[in-house]
């Protein structure tokens, strides 16, 4: 039973990994210069990196001929736990940055928790992982003060994205049984406790990038439970298709 819910722990926090990585993967070749288009796709290639490291973990722990792509590639939708804001769409590319931002500044708390977990593979994970999303943060943030503070089209993009992606934040701070019982044992982090430090940070950049917060206070949630917006499936589609169409390819 432990092991089970380890397991169910580790997707918890790679399927965020994993579908906000196939997210911008869709942009490579698309980004508005060859800076930024280079930008995302590396830090598409972080997120997925960090996701294998999970996914390898999670494998041995099931066992059962379980690999890291059998995880990633042979669920079905309900079985996927991430939260509903990183499967979201690029919109354009304030959403993107939104998305992104809003994202990175709650797994940089998150990974700090991380980093003092007893379970010295999820700990080790989080002390190479948290170096790449200092920088995720710094890029997105960057970002969002650049277009807030721009023209004003730019302004009204970004303040539209943040307007719409406001809703999915909370959903962030909310445990699972999972949770729950890990953050119990000293190996999981309770994120609720995150929730104060994370719309402090937020509301900082937002106020350097002189956009309104939002004062919506109704949130919309699921994704942990796999309850998702109908983007995932499309998501899956694209993502799943070499595997379902040809079973066990290897390279």
């Amino acid at each position: 039973m432990k092991n089970k819910t380890l397991y169910n722990y580790i997707l918890g926090i790679a399927d965020n990994t994993l579908i906000l990585g196939q997210r911008l993967g869709e942009l490579c070749g698309h980004g508005p210069s060859l800076e930024t288009d280079i930008a995302c796709t590396n830090i598409s290639l972080d997120l997925l990196g960090q996701t294998r490291s999970y996914f390898q973990y999670a494998a041995k722990i099931k066992g059962e001929d379980a690999t890291e792509d059998s995880i990633a590639f042979l669920r079905t939708e309900r079985q996927y736990v991430n939260v509903l804001l990183v499967e979201q769409p690029n919109t354009d590319f304030a959403y993107t940055i939104g998305r992104q931002f809003l994202f990175d500044v709650y797994h940089h708390l998150f990974l700090q928790g991380l980093q003092q977990s007893k379970d010295v593979n999820l700990s080790a994970i989080a002390n190479k992982a948290i170096k790449e999303v200092g920088y995720h943060q710094r890029f997105s943030s960057d970002w969002v003060k650049r277009l807030g503070d721009g023209t004003e089209e730019s302004k009204q993009r970004m303040q539209n994205a943040i307007d719409d992606l406001w809703r999915y934040t909370d959903e962030l701070f909310h445990t699972t049984e999972s949770d729950d019982e890990m953050i119990s044992e000293g190996v999981g982090v309770n994120v609720s406790e995150l929730k104060e430090p994370y719309y402090n940070k937020v509301k900082q950049v937002l106020e350097e990038a002189k956009l309104n917060v939002p004062e919506s206070k109704w949130f919309q949630k699921g994704g942990k439970r796999g309850i998702h917006t109908e983007h995932l499936g499309y998501i899956l589609s694209d993502m799943q298709y070499m595997q379902r169409t040809y079973p066990n390819m290897t390279w």
